[in-house]
C-alpha cells in the first residue's frame, strides 16, 4: 500500500534534500498522492485510473534523478533508473526494454525479502543461539564442572550474550542444496539474460557435498541467523507481494529520453535508425502490458514512469505522438544559480560540506568552512558552468574536490587538528586553474 502522505508533506520531505525545483516537486507529489487516492476508489473504477506519467525537462545536474529517487524512498516503492539511450529496438544487439520490468521485479523481491528477514530476525537469532549452545556445551563440560547440570546451559547463554565466547571456535556444517532443481521457463530475450538463467539452473543441479567449516562463535551466530531466517521466510509469499508492489507502486525513472527523440523531418541512418523503434518498444510497457519475468507475469498498467531529458537538440514534441500522450505532465526544471549552489552547500541534511566534514573527522581533523569561502566556491562553480558545459550541481563536486585535494592527501599525518577553509584558501587553491581557461576546461 502506498504511504499516506499529503502533497505538502511530500514536498516538505523533498525540500530536505533538494534545493529549488518547486514545480517538479509539486508534480511528483501529486502523482504519488494520486496512487493513494486510487487505492481508496472501489473496483472496478480503480483499475481504470491510470498513473499520470511525467516528463522532466532540464539540464544535467539540477536534481531530476534525485527527485525521483527520493520520491521512491519516501513511498517505499520499488525503483529503477534506466537510460533510454542504452536500449535498442527488438532485432538489434543490446538490451530490450522489457528487461526494465524484469530488473524492477528483482529489486522488489530483494526489498520484500529483506523486510521479511528483519521481521523474523529476533526468532532467527534465538534459533541460532540454541544451535551454538548445542555445539558449545559438549566442548565446555570441564569449564562448567562446578555448575549444576541443569544450570550449565543458562550459564553458557549468559557468557555468549556478554560476548565472552566470541573467539571460541566451533565447527559448522553448510546446509545442503536441493538435489532436484526447480526449472523455470523464462523467455530470455537477450544473451545476457539467457546466460544468467543457465547459471541459475546449473547452480541448482550441481549439489556439492556438505562442507564443515571452523569459524569463531561471533561469525557462526551471524551465519546461522541468516540460515534460520531463510528457513522462516515463505519465498512464494515474498514473490507474490513483490509482484503486487511492482504493479501497484513501482516507479521507473527513464533518463535521457531526449536521446531517442528524432528532430522533425530528420532522416535517420546507421545507429540512429532504431531511435523510433525504441520509442515504439517502450510504448506498450508505458501503456500497460504483461511482461514475463523469472518470478512470474507482471502487469505494467499502474507503474509510474518519470522520464527526463535535457532536450537541447530536440523537444518533447519530437517523440512519437503515442508516447507523448502517455506522458501528460511536463515540468521544466530551472538551471542552478550561484545562490542555489550556496543553498545546496548549506541547507540539505546530506550537503556536500557536511559530507566532507564527516569524512575528515574520521582522520581526527576538524574541518570548518567560513561563509565567504562557500560563496567563493559557488561563484567559481557558477562561472565555470557559464563558460563551459552547464553540468549543474555536479560542478560543485569537482570544485570542492579540487579545493580540498591537499587536505585530503595529508589528513592522516596532519598535526594541526582544526583547519579553517576561508575565501583566501579557496582562491589560492583554484586561482591558477580559473585564470587558465584551457586548464579549467580539463580540471574543473
Amino acid at each position: 500500500m502506498t504511504a499516506n502522505f499529503t502533497p505538502r508533506e511530500i514536498v516538505s520531505e523533498l525540500d530536505r534534500f533538494i534545493i529549488g525545483q518547486d514545480k517538479a516537486k509539486k508534480a511528483v507529489s501529486i502523482a504519488l498522492r494520486n496512487r493513494w487516492r486510487r487505492q481508496q476508489v472501489e473496483p472496478p473504477l480503480r483499475d481504470e485510473i491510470m498513473p499520470k506519467n511525467i516528463i522532466m525537462i532540464g539540464p544535467t545536474g539540477v536534481g531530476k534523478t534525485e527527485i525521483a529517487r527520493r520520491l521512491a524512498r519516501l513511498a517505499q516503492a520499488p525503483f529503477i533508473k534506466v537510460e533510454a539511450s542504452k536500449f535498442t529496438e527488438v532485432g538489434y544487439v543490446g538490451k530490450d526494454v522489457e528487461s526494465i520490468i524484469r530488473e524492477l521485479t528483482d529489486i522488489a523481491v530483494k526489498m520484500v525479502r529483506e523486510e521479511e528477514q528483519n521481521r523474523v530476525q529476533v526468532r532467527a537469532q534465538e534459533a541460532a543461539e540454541e544451535k551454538i549452545l548445542d555445539l558449545l556445551l559438549p566442548k565446555m563440560e570441564k569449564d562448567l564442572a562446578g555448575i549444576e547440570p541443569e544450570m550449565r546451559r543458562e550459564k553458557l547463554r549468559e557468557l555468549l550474550r556478554d560476548g565472552k565466547l566470541d573467539n571460541k571456535i566451533v565447527e559448522l556444517q553448510s546446509a545442503p542444496r536441493p538435489v532436484i532443481p526447480s526449472i523455470e521457463v523464462v523467455a530470455a530475450t537477450s544473451l545476457e539474460e539467457m546466460s544468467s538463467n543457465i547459471r541459475d539452473l546449473f547452480s541448482n543441479i550441481i549439489s556439492p557435498r556438505q562442507k564443515k567449516r571452523r569459524v569463531k562463535v561471533k561469525e557462526a551466530i551471524e551465519m546461522l541467523t541468516q540460515e534460520e531466517a531463510s528457513k522462516m521466510i515463505d519465498m512464494d509469499a515474498v514473490i507474490k507481494q513483490a509482484i503486487e508492489r511492482v504493479e501497484q507502486n513501482g516507479i521507473v525513472f527513464l533518463d535521457e529520453i531526449d536521446k531517442i527523440a528524432s528532430r522533425a523531418g530528420e532522416m535517420t541512418y546507421g545507429p540512429d535508425v532504431s531511435r523510433e523503434g525504441v520509442q515504439r518498444d517502450i510504448l506498450p510497457i508505458v501503456e500497460g502490458s504483461t511482461v514475463t519475468t523469472k518470478h512470474g507475469m507482471v502487469k505494467t498498467d499502474h507503474i509510474l514512469f518519470i522520464a527526463a531529458g535535457a532536450f537541447h537538440a530536440t523537444k518533447p514534441s519530437d517523440l512519437i505522438p503515442e508516447l507523448q500522450g502517455r506522458f501528460p505532465i511536463r515540468v521544466e526544471l530551472d538551471s542552478l544559480t550561484k545562490d542555489d549552489f550556496y543553498r545546496i552547500l548549506t541547507e540539505p541534511d546530506n550537503s556536500l560540506t557536511k559530507q566532507y566534514i564527516a569524512m575528515m573527522k574520521t582522520e581526527g581533523v576538524d574541518l570548518e568552512f567560513t561563509d565567504d569561502a562557500l560563496k567563493e566556491i559557488c561563484n567559481i562553480a557558477a562561472e565555470v558552468n557559464s563558460q563551459m558545459e552547464d553540468i549543474g550541481a555536479r560542478r560543485l563536486h569537482t570544485v570542492m574536490e579540487k579545493v580540498l585535494e591537499d587536505i585530503s592527501f595529508t589528513a592522516p599525518e596532519k598535526k594541526e587538528k582544526k583547519i579553517i577553509i576561508d575565501c583566501e584558501y579557496v582562491q589560492k587553491a583554484l586561482s591558477d586553474i580559473v585564470k587558465n581557461k584551457d586548464l579549467s576546461r580539463y580540471i574543473l
